[in-house]
């Protein structure tokens, strides 16, 4: 691990994404004069916060009002700004889905849209507020860029390059606390994959929460006599397809662990890349097909067959029927 730049799992500390957001829209309006922030009333749990109070002039306030949110980001950003527009997942872009595709995406304006507080971390919140669609709605959406980074610290790098990107983007943060496993000399750029662990006898491809996850998995795996490769995918769109094929033409198994709705989302890009380039078998971790619910994160991730124990039993299953 030392070598790539992460933490030792013996060192982990735990940090919400959202933080990390928060610190690099700060550095965003420092480096930038034309960053600017939207909020749907959620400023400070979203980490707006300190950007607002930091540029006071350069931050607005548009209420329980989602689709304005999306409309007025938009045309701030026809008019020369980089507007960061953020809320609860639930409603950004649960709610607004539809101004986001007509005012943003259809016209290409490189709105950053923030989607906090979303998948299972979102904890006692509960179903409303487990946003676990989000990845495979904008996904579907085209010119939209999806990002979900596996922690604080790559939060705040990704907020930083969405700043340089010309397309819309939409980021994706947890509410609750996740385990720091990159460094700042991490490696991040929106587009690209990244190998965190090297085997040989199956490959992991994961992001957000989960990579964390993957990694602990792979840990206790190589114990066990088995080599997981984990391949961190932060963007799901576009997708780094070299990366994640030259892991599955050296191992031939691969397992997808996202912390959302299983269609649509990262197992689903995985699984179309792989069916037409090159076929291996493919088993999909997350939510399979239904809400989630009130429970801390840990407790959530064994309900839904998410935890370590679970991603280490799927791994013996696929390799036990090769």
């Amino acid at each position: 691990m030392t070598d790539l730049h992460l933490v030792d799992i013996k060192k982990w500390v735990l940090e919400p994404t959202r933080k990390g957001f928060g610190r690099g829209l700060v550095k965003a309006g420092e480096l930038n004069d034309q960053v600017v922030a939207l909020s749907a009333d959620l400023t400070d749990s979203i980490q707006i916060g300190p950007f607002a109070k930091a540029f006071p002039d350069r931050f607005v306030e548009v209420g329980i009002a989602e689709q304005n949110l999306a409309t007025v980001a938009s045309g701030m950003a026809a008019m020369g700004k980089i507007p960061f527009a953020g809320s609860y997942a639930a409603f950004n872009p649960g709610r607004n889905w539809e101004q986001i595709k007509t005012t943003i995406a259809m016209n290409d304006q490189p709105v950053k849209l923030v989607g906090a507080h979303a998948g299972l971390y979102t904890g006692p919140d509960g179903a409303t507020h487990q946003m676990l669609e989000d990845v495979a709605l904008m996904r579907t959406m085209p010119n939209m860029v999806v990002i979900v980074p596996g922690d604080s610290v790559e939060a705040e790098k990704a907020t930083l390059a969405m700043v340089k990107d010309s397309r819309p983007n939409y980021i994706r943060l947890a509410r609750d606390k996740s385990p720091i496993v990159t460094s700042e000399k991490t490696l991040f750029e929106i587009g690209k994959a990244y190998v965190f662990s090297p085997g040989r006898d199956l490959t992991i491809v994961a992001n957000g929460v989960m990579t964390p996850i993957a990694l602990e998995a792979a840990d206790k795996l190589y114990h066990d006599g088995i080599e997981a490769e984990v391949v961190h995918s932060p963007t799901v769109k576009p997708l780094d397809g070299a990366t994640i094929l030259a892991s599955a033409k050296k191992t031939k198994r691969v397992i997808t662990l996202e912390e959302a709705q299983v269609m649509g989302g990262l197992g689903s890009a995985v699984t179309e890349l792989l069916s037409e380039h090159f076929p291996v078998p493919v088993i999909r971790m997350g939510v399979k097909d239904s809400y989630g619910q009130s429970g801390t994160p840990e407790e959530l991730m064994h309900h839904y067959g998410l935890s370590v124990k679970h991603v280490m039993m799927t791994a013996h299953q696929m390799l036990d029927k090769k």
